[in-house]
């Protein structure tokens, strides 16, 4: 695999590793969506897919720490196999494989004690609480199987083995398919069905991952000896995982500050409207995702191996074809709201609803392929602090304070006005950090340093 992320052509290479990290995504979407569809249908099923939108917050800051120690990690490992440094990629592996796992069990008790006043704070009504805490005591049981899956799988895709991290999450989006109605309809289980067919599905693909990583195919494996804390490892992993962990979890703290605001100029049917828009959120940002993480590999090994054409041309490609899927995504989505907004409820008031605030929500992700590129290169190249620098930006200093500011300037637009703070945001951030990038790709890996 050295061999191909070093000397072979960068278009087929990238297609190679792209295209299982996409449809890698494509699975975690339909299992995803698939949960909601179902739940949806049920008689009560505004309330239901209210509940779980709520429960997706948590989720979201939940995958933050995977993220925090597989993003951190995996490209740190990348960069020293590059560097022909194989112990120090493994003592990083064992390091973030441990700092997983005692992160999951504390999480898992906190949610165990502590669920039903987190959903409160987070905007359950008392409608909409009993469906969320019926979800989320059973999520958080599977709290340890979630996080070593998403953290893992970063380090396999890293060492090019795409289609072993695909297959990761093949296994647990086909297993959570087949699950989610026999639990939810067939054993009357409801959203706890859902929730029991996740966990489920994912202890599976947990399996999968640590099979992979404790045999004899990988390139670094799990060591007993690299589990003990390393200070010094710990602080580049931390360094390096904060933005996209920072970027996961504000997720989730925007998720709270939508729901609220929407609850309080919408009630309840706004919630489960904004349900589905972050549903579809998805389907433009995880192919993007995808996109992103195929190239990661291609970038950290050649930036480490000091192969500058080939991380220029890896960043570049990367872009042009995530812009091309978010330019058309969301032209789609522009045209036939009904259309998708549809797939998840039957309800004709909450479709309509819906589907007049997703032309409004998905309108900035129109240049977020660009966006998306950019962070992901920073991090690949081992600028953690520039990632997190425009995550910071767009999340804390644009979408949050407009998502308050906007309903008090714009009174009368109410729900509208809360969810325009997402594309003003949106192509703000793009723009400035489009800016920024050039002179970041001028800076560090100028056409000046090709051999």
């Amino acid at each position: 695999m050295n061999e191909r992320l070093e000397n072979e052509k960068i278009s087929s290479l990238l297609l190679s590793l792209a295209l299982p990290s996409i449809l890698a995504q494509l699975a975690t979407l339909i299992y995803n969506m698939v949960d909601r569809i179902y739940i949806g249908r049920l008689p009560d099923g505004g309330l239901s897919i209210a509940g779980v939108g709520l429960c997706a917050a948590i989720m979201t800051i939940i995958a933050a720490f995977s993220n925090l120690f597989g993003r951190g990690g995996a490209p740190l490992a990348s960069i020293r196999l590059g560097e022909k440094k194989t112990k120090e990629a493994e003592k990083i592996l064992g390091n973030c494989f441990m700092s997983l796992i005692i992160t999951s069990i504390i999480i898992m008790v906190i949610l165990l004690l502590k669920g039903d006043s987190i959903l409160i704070l987070f905007g359950a009504s008392e409608k909409t609480l009993p469906y969320a805490l019926s979800y989320l005591r059973i999520y958080s049981l599977g709290t340890i199987f979630i996080q070593l899956v998403v953290g893992l799988n970063y380090f396999i895709n890293t060492q090019g083995y795409a289609k072993f991290g695909m297959l990761t999450l093949l296994i647990g989006g086909v297993l959570n398919i087949i699950l989610d109605p026999i639990f939810i309809f067939t054993l009357d289980m409801g959203v706890a069905g859902a929730a029991l067919a996740t966990i489920i599905s994912q202890f599976v693909s947990c399996i999968w991952v640590l099979s992979f990583l404790f045999g004899k195919k990988t390139l670094i494996k799990i060591k007993k000896e690299n589990m003990k804390l390393d200070i010094n490892i710990m602080k580049r992993v931390l360094g390096l995982g904060l933005s996209p962990f920072f970027m996961s979890s504000t997720e989730g703290i925007l998720q709270v500050a939508f729901n609220r605001q929407l609850l309080f100029f919408g009630g309840d049917m706004a919630v489960s409207a904004m349900t589905i828009l972050s549903s579809l959120a998805q389907v433009l940002s995880l192919p993007m995702e995808g996109i992103a993480q195929g190239a990661q590999p291609i970038i950290s090994y050649n930036y480490g191996a000091k192969k500058i054409k080939r991380v220029r041309d890896t960043v570049f490609m990367a872009m042009k074809a995530a812009m091309v899927y978010s330019a058309i995504g969301v032209v789609s989505m522009e045209m036939f709201p009904r259309l998708f907004v549809s797939l998840f409820v039957n309800d004709a008031q909450l479709i309509e609803l819906s589907q007049q605030l997703l032309r409004i929500y998905v309108f900035g992700f129109i240049l977020m392929g660009a966006n998306s590129t950019f962070q992901q290169t920073y991090t690949a190249l081992g600028f953690g602090n520039r990632s997190f620098f425009f995550a910071f930006y767009r999340k804390i200093l644009l979408l949050i304070p407009f998502i308050y500011i906007l309903p008090v300037l714009l009174p009368n637009l109410g729900v509208y006005a809360v969810i325009l703070a997402e594309p003003i945001s949106d192509l703000a951030t793009t723009l400035t950090n489009a800016v920024f990038f050039r002179k970041f790709m001028k800076k560090e890996i100028p056409e000046e340093m090709i051999a």
